[in-house]
């Protein structure tokens, strides 16, 4: 017997949004498939998108390689979203002793960004509807999901009274009420889902918002990039000003200005695409270029260019993310069809203490460039899958613990989840 590595699941439609859920269900924390759960969303070019929660049948297919009688994962629920799904997150665990005026204790938070930041519950113990005729299964899998509310407001830019697009958003993990959207009229909003109201908008860039991260462990301050080539930090105590930690460099051919002059004075650059803070060293950032196969690591505490730059794909990234352990494996995953896990643990901390012998260190993370600091380039990643197709999305799982069956065991660890086509592959790290 060896325990089973690679699970898979095969939506009807292209998947984009994908998210693995933080926690076990609130009704199920005794069976392990409930850490087994992922949430995904389609990107249809059409309003006829849809989002679903998939999960596991049944635990025997971690520890049995002959179990073949179903499938790896199965759609628990699914619901109408409309508009192409941009972003899916489940709810932080924080999020479950979070007093909420208006929720069940039952029931987990899902919230997806699309044409609205829209909140979902999602309940694993819905009373199943009874069949009057033997041998039939019942119409209702007990598994139940319910659009709570759908959030857009005013935008402050000209034109755009409705609001725009959302990109992105983060979900506050220390006050879970609490998110923060990007959208393409250039501006990030933070709301209040408890209220759903809207706590402030700013206009953050001089273009299009494509990502935006809270600093972790952190109520105030967020990072955005977009199609400016801008990463910028923002605090709410102090929203007059915000701190760019990085810049693309401008490209070394310009092209000859145009008969119209352009809206931006600055040259054009290469827009950034996405943002993640490491979990257990929120000074190191992961961020990479639209049309980039490079990712490129920076450092708070100085800021202006990377500390380390990654060189493994060989075409456009798509997605990265950071594990949940005490040192985090950092993955990113492209239109090569790679998904390459990099451990930089090494070069961190040599980064770290050289920041720590800096007479710079003592001041505010979000001070001047400093000029001195040597990119390293790391090119040996370590782990790399090819998938059977370009990856578009990925998503980690939380640690999730040892299962000891009758027919064998599993050991504990992380698996990462890749969205390819119509296809999700889970990945045992």
């Amino acid at each position: 017997m060896t325990q089973t590595t690679l699970l898979q699941y095969e939506a009807p439609w292209p998947i984009y949004a994908l998210d693995w859920c933080k926690s076990t269900s609130p009704k199920e924390q005794m069976r392990p498939r409930s850490s087994f759960r992922l949430g995904i969303g389609s990107f249809l070019e059409n309003f006829s998108n849809r989002i679903a929660i998939v999960g596991l049948q049944d635990e025997h297919i971690l520890v049995e390689d002959d179990y073949t009688d179903y499938p790896d994962f199965v759609t628990l629920c699914d619901a109408h979203h409309g508009y192409p799904v941009t972003s899916l997150q489940w709810q932080p665990v924080s999020a479950i002793s979070y007093q909420w005026s208006q929720k069940s204790p039952s029931t987990e938070l899902l919230a997806t960004t699309g044409d609205a930041l829209r909140l979902w519950e999602y309940s694993g113990d819905a009373q199943p509807a009874m069949s009057n005729f033997v041998g039939r299964t019942a119409s209702s899998s007990g598994h139940s999901l319910s659009l709570k509310t759908a959030l857009s407001g005013q935008s402050k830019v000209q034109n755009n009274s409705n609001g725009a697009p959302l990109t992105n958003f983060s979900w506050n993990e220390k006050a879970p009420s609490l998110i923060v959207t990007s959208s393409i009229d250039t501006t990030c909003t933070v709301w209040n889902i408890d209220t759903s109201a809207a706590v402030t908008q700013l206009i953050a860039h001089d273009r299009e918002v494509y990502d935006v991260a809270w600093l972790p462990g952190s109520t105030d301050i967020f990072v955005s990039v977009g199609a400016d080539g801008s990463l910028r930090a923002f605090d709410l105590r102090s929203l007059e000003h915000s701190t760019i930690l990085y810049e693309t460099p401008a490209p070394k051919n310009v092209p000859p200005p145009s008969v119209s002059p352009s809206t931006s004075a600055r040259p054009p650059t290469s827009p950034l695409l996405r943002i993640a803070f490491n979990p257990s060293d929120s000074n190191y950032m992961s961020t990479f270029h639209m049309d980039g196969s490079e990712i490129q690591i920076l450092d708070m505490r100085s800021p202006g260019q990377p500390v380390l730059e990654l060189k493994g794909h060989h075409s456009q990234i798509n997605a990265v993310g950071w594990g949940s352990g005490d040192q985090p494996l950092l993955a990113t995953a492209g239109d090569d069809c790679q998904l390459l896990l990099w451990d930089l643990a090494n070069y961190t901390a040599a980064s770290a203490s050289m920041n720590a012998n800096s007479p710079r260190s003592a001041s505010s993370r979000l001070n001047s460039p400093r000029p001195d600091v040597k990119k390293k380039l790391v090119t040996e990643p370590a782990f790399a899958y090819t998938a059977p197709s370009q990856i578009t999305n990925l998503a980690w799982s939380p640690t999730i613990q040892g299962l000891n069956m009758s027919t064998g065991q599993s050991t504990a660890g992380e698996w990462v989840a890749i969205a390819c086509g119509k296809t999700v592959r889970a990945l045992k790290v």
